[in-house]
């Protein structure tokens, strides 16, 4: 089994930035890639960006790329999501996922694990 713990969520006025952390636990020499993904009221939980364990693969959703930097540090088992330029339709919780599984990583389904969640509110 893998854990993810998020950190890093708050309340930001529009144009300001937060990094997220997630940290992994347990069988992560398993793990292949970890996303984010965010979930605003109402709506669906949607792809933010994901990498592969290697850092060689790296996507971003249309509405956040040039705007958000995923990395990871492997020696910590931590991925971190570095938003700059927030704006209020980036309100939402997000989620960090982890999965053992090649391809797809755009997708909800690709990924096994998941963290709680952590709470992003920016102000116009």
């Amino acid at each position: 089994q893998v854990q993810l713990v998020e950190s890093g969520g708050g309340l930001v006025q529009a144009g300001g930035s937060l990094r997220l952390s997630c940290l992994a636990s347990g069988r992560t020499f398993s793990i292949v890639a970890m996303g984010w993904f965010r979930q605003a009221p109402g709506k669906e939980r949607e792809f933010v960006a994901t990498i592969s364990v290697s850092g060689s693969s790296i996507y971003y959703s249309d509405s956040v790329k040039g705007r958000f930097t995923i990395s990871r540090d492997n020696a910590k088992d931590t991925v971190y999501l570095q938003m700059n330029s927030l704006k209020p339709e980036d309100t939402a919780v997000y989620f960090c996922a982890a999965t053992r599984k090649y391809g797809l990583w755009y997708s909800r389904g690709a990924y096994e694990y998941w963290g709680q969640g952590t709470q992003v509110t920016v102000s116009s």
